[in-house]
């Protein structure tokens, strides 16, 4: 009886210990959670090889957030503000003006690009992602004189560029349901802007293996050079007549 009477509470124990594990991991089959679990926007898609080309060819900040808020696949629309923090030196965050305040929050930022001059009629941009999007940090991207781009970016490589961010210019938040309403009325025009299958190929996945043009040969430009392996070893069939 003193065998059984100890035992018991520790079978109850256990089993207790077992049901709350099985609490704590339900709905994701008893695997971590992904680390994007708990922010928001986590199935919104935002291609930064698109941000990157329109920064390229944006005429000035609202044409860019024009551009960025046709790319971004959500219902938030993207503020944007541009400041030159010298002659050489050009940073443009992309954020989610939560409180509607023309200010830029750290917990509000979507992206920065970072322009540089590196010398006389060349520069280069690097964009990172935050929050949800802090995954995403591109290689350093060259430009020069003579590449076809907008007035944003090219007027910096003149010799005579004078930095007029030095006064930030931030999207006023009376602007963003004129953004939102062109954004509806770009999508209705071009459905297929809406796309939620693709992603962004460029920054830290850009130099992953099998991504190489002649790399693995599972899919694209890859599988159109050389040999199949099933034909390598395949004998030339003779002709009977």
């Amino acid at each position: 009886m003193m065998t059984k009477t100890t035992t018991l509470p520790v079978v109850l124990l256990t089993a207790l210990a077992i049901a709350t594990a099985g609490c704590d991991s339900s709905g994701s089959g008893g695997r971590s959670k992904e680390r994007w679990a708990t922010t928001e926007n986590t199935t919104v898609e935002l291609d930064f090889d698109k941000v990157n080309e329109a920064f390229k060819a944006a005429e000035g900040p609202e044409d860019f957030e024009r551009r960025v808020n046709e790319i971004y696949q959500g219902s938030e629309v993207i503020s944007v503000a541009v400041q030159d923090l010298d002659a050489k030196t050009q940073v443009v965050t992309g954020f989610f003006d939560k409180n509607s305040d023309g200010s830029v929050q750290d917990p509000e930022k979507v992206f920065s690009i970072r322009r540089d001059v590196s010398g006389e009629g060349a520069a280069q941009i690097q964009t990172s992602g935050f929050g949800p999007y802090g995954y995403y940090h591109s290689p350093v991207m060259s430009l020069a004189s003579g590449m076809l781009l907008g007035a944003m970016v090219s007027s910096a490589l003149r010799p005579n560029y004078v930095p007029v961010y030095t006064q930030p210019y931030t999207t006023p938040p009376g602007r963003a349901p004129d953004l939102r309403s062109h954004r509806e009325a770009y999508r209705a025009s071009n459905p297929s802007s809406v796309d939620h299958s693709r992603s962004s190929q460029t920054g830290r996945r850009y130099n992953n293996a099998g991504s190489s043009r002649f790399g693995s040969g599972k899919s694209g430009a890859g599988s159109r050079f050389g040999v199949r392996r099933s034909e390598r070893g395949r004998r030339p069939e003779r002709l009977v007549a």
